[in-house]
């Protein structure tokens, strides 16, 4: 389905982002995974069978700007183009009121969940452009849509930025043949739930939905022909009450 494609997929190291690493790879594409763990993204490497020709792992903090300006740019000399550019990449803080979170903290999440999917896109915009069909996909939240106490304020915040980011960047970016969807998952299983205020049980992790779920949405969008374009999506774990 992706044959010829090259896709860039942020956060890749675990969860969300190596799964959507794995089935863009699956579906053909060519993938470049971007982390902050060289570790993590070699194990995801792997996972992906890990073959240089069709592989590319490259350690780097979305928000480290000129970084990520050579690390893109290593993706585009390898293969000669970028045509799906997924920011996945997030974080949040376990003290997350208004009343508790510290400023670091608050520019941290602002950092990386929506400046730095600014970073890679700025990065990426040229390559995509010549793409004639490019893609970026942003992986929001539930909590961009309607605020939760639970993800806290600079998460809500930062959420909310990339549903304006991404809606302002298909607009501006139609007459260049480039779409941009915003998918907004509820609560997913992944690494992230460490950092939450308190544990969540391995009753509630049950219900919640799987990165696979969320993969499989981003590679909907992926397989969808230049003629389409899908703004958003949001997709929920059927058990909203636990």
């Amino acid at each position: 389905m992706l044959q010829s494609k090259v896709a860039i997929v942020t956060g890749a190291g675990t969860g969300i982002g190596r799964a959507c690493a794995r089935l863009l790879h699956a579906a053909g594409a060519r993938v470049a995974l971007l982390g902050r763990r060289e570790d993590l993204l070699e194990e995801s490497r792997r996972e992906l069978g890990g073959a240089a020709e069709t592989t590319l792992a490259h350690a780097v903090d979305v928000r480290d700007r000129e970084g990520v300006v050579r690390a893109v740019a290593a993706v585009e000399k390898k293969w000669g183009r970028i045509d799906i550019l997924v920011n996945n990449a997030g974080t949040n803080t376990p003290r997350r009121s208004m009343e508790a979170i510290d400023p670091d903290d608050w520019d941290q999440v602002v950092d990386v969940n929506l400046t730095g999917a600014y970073n890679v896109t700025r990065a990426a915009l040229g390559a995509l452009r010549r793409a004639e069909g490019g893609l970026v996909i942003n992986i929001g939240s539930t909590s961009g849509v309607r605020a939760s106490t639970l993800a806290g304020i600079a998460y809500v915040a930062s959420k909310h930025g990339i549903v304006g980011f991404t809606e302002a960047l298909r607009l501006e970016e139609k007459p260049h043949g480039l779409r941009a969807t915003a998918i907004h998952p509820g609560e997913v299983d992944t690494p992230i739930l460490e950092k939450r205020p308190s544990p969540v049980s391995a009753e509630r992790r049950k219900a919640l939905l799987r990165p696979d779920d969320v993969a499989q949405a981003v590679l909907f969008v992926a397989t969808r022909p230049t003629s389409v374009t899908v703004p958003t999506m949001v997709i929920e774990p059927f058990l909203q009450e636990f």
